[in-house]
């Protein structure tokens, strides 16, 4: 069973959200769209690597809060509801130099307020780089 608002939804949907973003600028394209998670992936070039020619923390952390936030995104009403990164922790396990990396978000808990997504992000050889845990608030929109 589909754990998104539009049961419709299909990854083709996905490609505008990243118009303008820091995805965008990274290279961040949707790669898969199942029934409970969403993924990603992000080359590993100049724009994503950190001065000793490895992969940057911090775009490990962009593509995983990327990933997580867009699939709250998904879960809840759109018209009702806004999804912001609250906290996200990440374990760097292994390093990237080049290539792509693949970012799969999958929920650990669903909740009114709050969604927390496992994260994970693999290399092109599907050995582990990075463990991430993202908490996002859901917000009421005002109106």
């Amino acid at each position: 069973m589909s754990i998104w608002f539009n049961k419709h939804l299909k990854l083709e949907d996905l490609s505008v959200v990243l118009e303008g973003t820091m995805a965008e600028h990274l290279g961040m394209e949707w790669v898969a769209l199942g029934d409970d998670f969403l993924k990603m992936k992000m080359p590993v070039d100049h724009r994503t690597k950190q001065p000793y020619g490895l992969l940057h923390g911090g775009a490990s952390c962009t593509l995983s809060e990327t990933v997580g936030s867009i699939a709250s995104h998904l879960v809840v009403d759109a018209n009702k509801f806004s999804c912001v990164g609250l906290e996200i922790n990440a374990n760097h396990i292994r390093s990237a130099r080049q290539g792509f990396v693949t970012g799969i978000a999958t929920p650990l808990h669903l909740g009114t307020n709050t969604h927390v997504w496992d994260v994970k992000i693999y290399d092109d050889a599907e050995k582990l780089i990075c463990a991430t845990r993202l908490t996002v608030a859901v917000l009421k929109k005002a109106f």
